[in-house]
């Protein structure tokens, strides 16, 4: 079914689809977690989850050769952004050493269904700026998601990150948003993680997105790399980013990026996804 705009609300069928795609991308994080450590590269990290998403899990990279009108096929199966890189990170020989912060996102097609999600990781004992910025990045993904029902807008789930995010000292990317996903990898609509109380389009039940901020140390402002793709800060800050994908239900929302080793959510939240 599509709305205005093209914002596609999943069936059923769809739904439970969506599930087992976006438990598997959540599988990819839990299966890299013990691999994360200093002295290894990020291009390793990338083949081992690669090798775990085609043998063990059956599924396809949606990253591997993706190509936007703007920017080169993506070259490998997962981004890895270290400390200052935003997003899009593309892994390497790079050696990640004791302080390091990583963000590691997954996009697994199974079934023909996009799942997506992204986790941070700190590489040994981390500053304590640094330990601050992944909490409050953490946690503001959690405020935009508990404003997913039936009724409210998009522009709330903006409005709540940006609202927590900035009362923290951190800023706000804005250049790159959250997105519908289902049987594309980015569908409409764009997810914003700046707002306005009761701005953007309505949310609706069946309605499947990701939430996923990007937020920096210092101020917001980014550049992109000669690559093509990944994107820093201009100030050389430290950056961090998770996400989830959620579905929109009756009476609230599901969280569909769930596995063992995710982290819970903070105390005044929670998962409300499938028993």
């Amino acid at each position: 079914m599509l709305l205005s705009k093209k914002i596609i609300i999943k069936t059923p069928n769809e739904i439970e689809q969506m599930r087992l795609a976006c438990k598997d991308a959540a599988l990819v994080l839990d299966y890299i977690t013990p691999f994360v450590q200093a002295g290894v590269s990020t291009e390793y990290l990338d083949d081992l989850m690669l090798r775990y998403t085609e043998d063990v899990l059956g599924d396809r990279s949606a990253c591997l050769g993706y190509q936007t009108a703007d920017c080169p096929p993506y070259p490998k199966a997962t981004c890895i952004s270290v400390n200052h890189q935003i997003c899009h990170g593309i892994p390497d020989s790079k050696i990640l050493k004791k302080g390091d912060i990583l963000n590691i996102d997954v996009t697994v097609i199974k079934n023909g269904f996009h799942g997506d999600t992204s986790r941070m990781f700190m590489v040994g004992e981390c500053s304590i700026a640094a330990k601050h910025l992944c909490k409050v990045t953490f946690e503001a993904m959690w405020k935009g998601i508990c404003m997913v029902k039936p009724g409210a807008h998009f522009g709330d789930i903006g409005y709540s990150i940006q609202r927590f995010a900035e009362a923290q000292g951190c800023s706000i990317v804005r250049e790159f948003c959250g997105h519908g996903v289902g049987r594309g990898f980015h569908e409409e609509p764009q997810v914003c993680h700046y707002g306005k109380m009761g701005s953007g389009a309505e949310i609706l039940p069946g309605m499947i997105f990701t939430i996923e901020p990007m937020i920096n140390a210092g101020k917001r402002n980014l550049k992109i790399m000669p690559n093509g793709w990944t994107a820093v800060t201009k100030d050389r800050s430290l950056s961090a980013q998770y996400e989830h994908s959620v579905l929109c239900t009756e009476n609230g929302y599901e969280v569909l990026t769930v596995s063992p080793g995710c982290e819970p959510p903070p105390s005044w939240a929670a998962w409300k996804s499938p028993t």
